[in-house]
């Protein structure tokens, strides 16, 4: 394998990844304010067409991928004020959205279909952009793609390292005690509800204004959604270990295209499927951890209990509590 060809094969890995990174760390940031929005799918959808639509009308990308982003926002609003203020299921609001949103996508976005429009392109860093193997992997990639990076650094730093973000954790884990010590719980979950939409609709922007620039059926975006809400749990609700999912999920799938010509008769379909059997057995794992036989059999042998933590984390209070209110 040449250098030119890892970089290559790495910068399609980032590529594929970055609007999952985007979206997994949206539903990250809601998620650890006790929000659960099952409105993401439609979300990446429908921010999918508002942006190209948006760059188609304005000329600018950046404009589109904004709009995008409002999209997403806007969304999660809805999502927010009949989950949080007017006491209706989370989940079942979020469901209805999805499928809600899906339509009016392709209802709005008709007039666009098969429409040619502006794309956001390649970022070069002069100099960075040289360097090996990371240089044209990172340095020389879609915009978006070093967005999605730095999403990540600062998703983790709010959340683990500033005080607003330990407000955001604790109205996540305890939302009754946080709303005894004064904090004002709707207001953040709403907040959080708005960034994590916000990311989602950057998402959808990034799959047709990059990925595959225009509107029909926009290359991955179909499910991208559920893909980020499986790849959030997988990485047990830490930004860091949500985004080496979506890397994780991206490297599979690239890989199975990449093999085709090494291995012709070995199917792509394989590799594009791989990834789920891992994410649901890994599902598996994080529900097994709460069980009182795991609890026994890590007592038993402490080397499980060291190691257990380490591969899934727990889900905050508030999603608990959800969960088992139900629709």
């Amino acid at each position: 394998m040449t250098l030119d060809y890892a970089a290559a094969l790495l910068g399609a890995v980032l590529f594929a990844a970055a609007p999952l990174i985007l979206a997994a760390l949206g539903e990250t940031v809601s998620e650890r304010a006790g929000v659960i929005n099952l409105s993401m799918d439609g979300t990446v959808l429908f921010a999918a067409m508002a942006a190209f639509a948006a760059a188609r009308a304005t000329g600018d990308p950046w404009l589109g991928l904004a709009a995008g982003a409002g999209s997403g926002a806007a969304i999660a609003a809805v999502l927010a004020v009949f989950g949080l203020f007017l006491g209706a299921s989370e989940l079942a609001v979020g469901f209805v959205l999805t499928l809600f949103c899906r339509e009016l996508a392709y209802f709005m976005g008709h007039a666009q279909a098969r429409q040619p429009g502006p794309d956001l392109g390649a970022l070069s860093i002069p100099g960075l952009s040289d360097l090996p193997l990371i240089g044209p992997a990172v340095f020389r990639q879609s915009p978006v793609v070093l967005l999605s990076l730095v999403a990540v650094a600062v998703v983790w730093f709010f959340l683990m390292r500033t005080r607003p973000g330990l407000v955001v954790r604790a109205v996540g884990e305890a939302p009754t005690a946080a709303a005894a010590r004064g904090l004002a719980v709707r207001k953040v979950q709403f907040g959080c509800a708005l960034l994590g939409g916000a990311l989602g609709g950057l998402a959808g922007g990034f799959y047709s204004l990059a990925v595959k620039p225009g509107w029909g059926h926009p290359q991955g975006c179909e499910g991208a959604g559920w893909i980020a809400l499986a790849i959030v749990i997988f990485g047990g609700w830490k930004p860091v270990r949500v985004a080496l999912g979506a890397l994780f999920f991206a490297a599979i799938q690239v890989s199975g295209i990449a093999l085709q010509d090494v291995l012709p008769g070995l199917s792509g379909t394989l590799f594009q499927i791989a990834p789920f059997p891992v994410m649901i057995l890994t599902l598996l794992v994080v529900n097994l951890r709460r069980s009182a036989a795991f609890r026994e059999a890590a007592r038993r042998v402490p080397l499980l209990g060291r190691f257990m933590p380490r591969t899934a984390g727990g889900a905050p209070g508030a999603i608990v509590g959800a969960l088992d209110k139900g629709f």
